[in-house]
């Protein structure tokens, strides 16, 4: 900005439309290209299977994979990337206190 220009400051206002779906991610993949981050959130839900310890074994080992569902895909710019970084450490790091302090 020059000298001459003036910025205005805007608020933020924070908004989740009602139909958003909230998922649970299990995994994270996090890929990047020269100008921005992937970040690809998966849930791993595992396969119900019942019966005696020897009937979950063999149905176990008859398992070939287990689907790893993409709930959410989140683009981010690698000039914001550190700031999104240092944010989730210091959320990390305050939940890590609150919950030192409970115990």
């Amino acid at each position: 900005m020059s000298e001459n220009e003036q910025g205005i400051a805007v608020p933020i206002e924070w908004c989740y439309p009602d139909n958003i779906i909230s998922r649970y991610a299990t995994n994270v993949i996090v890929q990047h290209t020269e100008h921005e981050f992937i970040l690809s959130f998966f849930e791993v839900r595992p396969p119900i299977l019942l019966g005696s310890s020897e009937e979950l074994k063999e149905k176990a080992l008859h398992i070939k994979s287990i689907k790893a569902e993409c709930v959410a895909r989140i683009i981010v710019s690698a000039e914001r990337m550190p700031n999104f970084v240092r944010v989730l450490q210091d959320n990390l790091s305050k939940y890590q206190e609150k919950s030192n302090q409970a115990e």
